[in-house]
């Protein structure tokens, strides 16, 4: 029959929490940054291959990759840039259409 005791989780050999909730953080960060990226480079491809307007495609595939970087390397990843460079992005998208 199986053991029904409690669980000695605090004191089980190897187990590191602290390096646990940093792989966690992290996987949550870059998968936001990620997305938001994914997302302006979607925009400035639709602005660049649909509209033809290559040179705002190239301003906004330089300032997607550099807002990528930053939010990578930041502490918490703050979509705060990322989020402000797509709707730039799409204000152009709709004002050159």
């Amino acid at each position: 029959m199986a053991d029904h005791g409690a669980p000695e989780y605090a004191t089980a050999a190897g187990n590191d929490y602290a390096a646990h909730r940093g792989t966690y953080s992290f996987f949550v960060k870059s998968t936001m940054v990620a997305t938001l990226a994914l997302c302006s480079f979607m925009v400035a491809f639709a602005i660049g291959g649909v509209n033809g307007h290559w040179g705002i495609f190239t301003l906004g595939t330089l300032a997607a990759v550099a807002n990528t970087i930053i939010g990578l390397s930041s502490e918490t990843g703050k979509p705060g840039l990322q989020i402000g460079l797509l709707g730039l992005l799409l204000l152009v998208l709709i004002a050159t259409s």
